[in-house]
């Protein structure tokens, strides 16, 4: 159910993400002809494109851009109007009205000057921004939705002396369930039975893999390992630690930092600045021009009002930045306290003392014939899904160490593995498996322990 609730909100997403892509194209395509024939805009650059029903067609290129590219902020301005809360939507559908309603009414009067090509750049820059905007909330929308594609979908529940597959949300408290090696642990809960090596770095972003042995807590979305385990479901699903981080990720997503609340605040007391200094330029110029010069300067302090960079930079940044934070694994909780992270001067991490990629990796090599030794351990790990397995292997393959044929593979979960290979029973683990053969850590190996 949470699998699809995210894939439809990423679907939503993807929709308005694309629906201010489109209408940015359409808008952009009309605004050059708009250009091209602006009265304004031959006087600036010394050139002119008259021709007869000129006015007729910037009307018609004009209301297109009004109507089809601006709807999303005509939509938008409704609602805060209703909300008794004008934002920035309420300024820019002022900007663009005042700007689309004088310029109709100046191709009827004679010496009124046309803003279509003001009404055309205005919803271009806003259209583009918010196209932005929508394209960075999908970071986080994809990085919402590989988080909930760590729950399975199906658990192997024990029903009596059964193991039966059932729906993940079928899982209830005290239930007992078989997680085998490779598969994802569907539920938090604790071990009443084996002992294998499982997978926890998407929770605490520690690499390597934790023991679990009899009465030790698994978490939902962890990956068991190497051995098989028998779990008692102590949470259901949406209930567990994946899911409360699910749900901070999607309360991040609505949250709103003290900038874009000083942003819309903002917006809000200029366009009542705007209205009331419009109203008084109207008053001030009607008793010294004549009246059509007086709606000019009035419409002009208006369209100028609204701030184009106010409209698209705070947005932008944290939209940009909360995505990139997504995809460095960095989930914000909250943007306000996000935002307050310029102020801080020290950071202390709780990592056991180091900060990794997520990666292990091969630093050492301690024996008389080193690539003997990984050669072995090659062919035998090449068979595990382990995390220091893929390290050896990768070691190995940088290395262009040959690989050999390895029989009889056994895993001893959180231990090792053993195998045969060229007739010799080859065993690789932890100090446990030296235990297992009776044998002890040689002397001179004793610093490594």
């Amino acid at each position: 159910m949470m699998y699809s609730e995210v894939q439809k909100n990423k679907h939503n997403h993807m929709q308005h993400m694309q629906d201010f892509k489109n209408r940015f194209i359409i808008a952009i395509i009309l605004t050059i002809p708009i250009l091209l024939i602006s009265p304004m805009i031959w006087n600036w650059f010394g050139f002119s494109l008259d021709f007869p029903f000129r006015k007729s067609v910037i009307f018609i290129l004009g209301s297109i851009i009004y109507f089809y590219g601006g709807k999303p902020f005509l939509k938008e301005s409704i609602n805060e109007v209703k909300r008794k809360a004008p934002g920035m939507m309420t300024l820019i559908s002022m900007a663009i009205t005042v700007a689309y309603v004088y310029s109709t009414y100046s191709l009827f009067v004679e010496g009124a000057k046309e803003f279509f090509w003001e009404l055309a750049t205005l919803i271009d820059i806003m259209l583009i921004g918010h196209y932005i905007e929508a394209k960075s909330v999908m970071g986080a929308a994809n990085a919402l939705e590989s988080i909930v594609k760590l729950i399975p979908k199906k658990a192997h529940k024990l029903q009596g002396s059964e193991v039966i597959e059932t729906d993940v949300q079928n899982l209830k408290p005290n239930d007992l369930i078989i997680v085998k090696p490779g598969e994802k642990i569907p539920s938090d809960g604790i071990v009443k039975d084996g002992e294998s090596l499982v997978d926890e770095s998407f929770l605490s972003g520690e690499s390597k893999p934790l023991q679990k042995i009899k009465g030790a807590k698994v978490f939902l979305g962890s990956t068991n390992l190497d051995g098989v385990l028998k779990i008692e479901v102590l949470k259901e699903g949406n209930k567990s630690y994946l899911y409360q981080v699910i749900a901070l990720v999607k309360e991040a997503q609505k949250s709103r930092s003290k900038t874009q609340n000083l942003a819309n605040r903002a917006a809000k007391w200029l366009f009542y600045g705007a209205v009331f200094a419009s109203l008084l330029t109207f008053i001030y110029w009607i008793n010294i021009l004549n009246a059509s010069e007086a709606i000019l300067m009035s419409v002009t302090v208006l369209i100028i009002a609204c701030p184009h960079a106010l409209g698209l930079a705070v947005p932008l940044v944290v939209a940009i930045s909360t995505t990139k934070a997504a995809k460095n694994g960095i989930l914000i909780r909250n943007k306000e306290a996000f935002e307050n992270l310029r102020d801080v001067d020290v950071i202390c991490f709780d990592k056991t003392g180091t900060l990794t990629e997520g990666k292990l990796f091969v630093d050492k090599i301690v024996g008389e014939n080193i690539d003997e030794i990984l050669k072995y351990a090659y062919s035998i790990e090449s068979f595990s899904e382990h995390s220091i397995a893929k390290a050896i292997v990768n070691e190995a393959k940088k290395r262009d160490i040959l690989r050999l044929i390895a029989k009889d593979f056994k895993i001893f979960p959180g231990i090792g593995a053993k195998g045969e290979v060229e007739g010799k029973d080859i065993y690789i683990g932890n100090e446990k498996i030296l235990k297992k053969l009776n044998l002890h850590i040689p002397a001179n190996f004793k610093e490594y322990e």
